[in-house]
C-alpha cells in the first residue's frame, strides 16, 4: 500500500507572474484530485521558495502523500550549464539557482519545464492534440512562445529552448511592406516575432498607427465597430502571424497547431488563419489544423504534473 500511495499522483506547479497554481493529477486517469492557487511572491526569493514548499506540504497532507514527484513550469529560460534563471516574469527568480534550491527544499523527484512547454504537453494528452503524432502549442499572450511534442513526449532540445518561435525574427521585407519599425526585444534581440504577433504586440501595432487601446480585446472591438484603422492593423497582424506559423510548418511540420494565450479566445481567428499561413507556403504544402485549446489557462499546471509522471 505504501508504494501505491507514493505513485498515485503527480504534482504540477505552474509559476506565473501573478499566481502560482498546484494541481495533483491521478497517475492513471489524469483527473485533478487537488488544486490550489496563491499569489506569486514578487520581490522575496526566499518567500517564493517557502511558498512552494508550503503548497507541496499542504497537498501531501490532504492526499496522504510523502514523496509524490513534482513537475514545475518555471517562467523564463534556465541556463543548463549554470542552472540559473536567465529571465523571468517573476523578477526575484532572475539570476537564481531556482531548480537546485527547490530540490534542496522539496527533497523528492523534480522535473522542470516552462509554462509554454507544459501547455503543449497538456494539450497533447487528453487535450486538443490528443491522437496526433506531433503537435505544436503556440502561445499568443503577453508574449509569444510554445512547445513541441512528438508522439506525446515533449521535445525540449539541447538548450531546453525548443518551441521559442517568438524569438525568431520577422523578415525585413514584411516590416517594409507594412511600414513597421524594427522593435527591440527584452531578450536582447531585435525584430522578434513576439513583439508583433502576441496580444501585447497587437496593441503596439494599433498604437503605432495612431490607435488607442490597452489590451487586444479592445482592438477587436474597434474593428467590429467598423474602425478602419483597427481593421487595417488586424490585417497586418494576421499577415505577420501567418508568416510566423508558416515558418513553424516548414521547421517542424506539426500535425496540428494548438493556440494558447489570450488571442486563442478570439474565435474568428480560426476561420482566417489557415489562409494567412498558406499564403507564406509554397505550392503543395498543406496547413495543419489550427485549433483552440481544450484546457485553457489550466494547461500549465496540468502539463507540469504530466512532466512529473513521465
Amino acid at each position: 500500500m505504501a508504494e501505491a500511495a507514493r505513485t498515485a499522483v503527480g504534482y504540477g506547479i505552474d509559476i506565473g507572474g501573478t499566481k502560482i497554481e498546484l494541481v495533483a493529477c491521478d497517475a492513471k486517469t489524469l483527473d485533478v484530485r487537488h488544486r490550489r492557487r496563491i499569489a506569486t511572491p514578487q520581490g522575496d526569493y526566499h518567500g517564493f521558495l517557502a511558498a512552494l514548499e508550503q503548497l507541496v506540504a499542504d497537498a501531501d497532507a490532504e492526499l496522504a502523500q510523502t514523496d509524490a514527484a513534482v513537475g514545475i513550469a518555471l517562467p523564463g529560460v534556465r541556463d543548463r550549464r549554470s542552472g540559473l534563471q536567465l529571465s523571468a516574469n517573476v523578477p526575484a527568480l532572475t539570476g537564481r539557482a531556482v531548480a537546485a534550491d527547490l530540490q534542496a527544499r522539496l527533497r523528492r523527484p523534480l522535473r522542470f519545464g516552462n509554462d509554454l512547454q507544459c501547455f503543449a504537453l497538456s494539450e497533447a494528452h487528453g487535450g486538443a492534440a490528443e491522437g496526433y503524432p506531433s503537435m505544436f502549442g503556440a502561445i499568443l499572450g503577453t508574449g509569444a512562445g510554445g512547445g513541441y511534442c512528438l508522439d506525446g513526449r515533449l521535445v525540449a532540445g539541447f538548450n531546453g529552448l525548443a518551441g521559442e518561435w517568438g524569438h525568431w525574427s520577422v523578415p525585413a521585407h514584411l516590416l517594409q511592406r507594412h511600414g513597421l519599425p524594427v522593435i527591440e526585444c527584452a531578450c536582447g534581440l531585435r525584430g522578434c516575432v513576439e513583439r508583433y504577433v502576441s496580444g501585447s504586440g497587437l496593441v503596439a501595432l494599433y498604437r503605432h498607427f495612431g490607435g488607442d487601446a490597452s489590451e487586444a480585446g479592445a482592438v477587436f472591438a474597434q474593428a467590429d465597430a467598423g474602425d478602419a484603422r483597427a481593421r487595417q492593423v488586424l490585417a497586418i497582424h494576421l499577415d505577420l502571424l501567418g508568416h510566423s506559423l508558416a515558418a513553424l510548418v516548414l521547421a517542424v511540420d506539426p500535425h496540428v497547431i494548438v493556440l494558447g494565450g489570450g488571442l486563442s479566445q478570439h474565435a474568428p481567428l480560426y476561420d482566417v488563419l489557415p489562409a494567412a499561413v498558406s499564403a507564406h507556403l509554397f505550392a503543395g504544402v498543406q496547413v495543419p489544423p489550427i485549433v483552440p485549446p481544450r484546457f485553457g489557462d489550466a494547461g500549465g499546471a496540468r502539463g507540469a504534473a504530466l512532466l512529473a509522471l513521465s
